[in-house]
């Protein structure tokens, strides 16, 4: 059984790892179901662009306004440059 530390980390067993396809470095959303602490992979980060590509789509052809590249909050920034990254990996493979 897993135990939490005092900062609040959890390691999961490698069995769940494993069948779940978390390695090293992956993102996880971490929500509350029912009462209970759902752990679950992010997307592929191919997929997390696309997926952004296609609501800023959606956005502008609704006449929504919409924010260059360049004026992002530096989280939003932050996320942007870290699933680029893991897309370039993976397309790097």
């Amino acid at each position: 059984m897993a135990k939490v530390d005092s900062k609040g980390r959890v390691v999961l067993p490698q069995d769940v790892r494993e069948r779940l396809g978390i390695t090293v470095g992956t993102e996880v959303e971490i929500r509350e179901e029912d009462g209970k602490a759902v752990v679950e992979p992010e997307d592929d980060p191919a997929e997390i662009l696309d997926r952004m590509e296609r609501l800023v789509d959606e956005a502008a052809s609704e006449g929504k306004e919409t924010k260059p590249l360049d004026d992002i909050e530096p989280v939003a920034r932050k996320h942007r440059d870290a699933v680029r990254r893991g897309a370039q990996r993976d397309s790097d493979e």
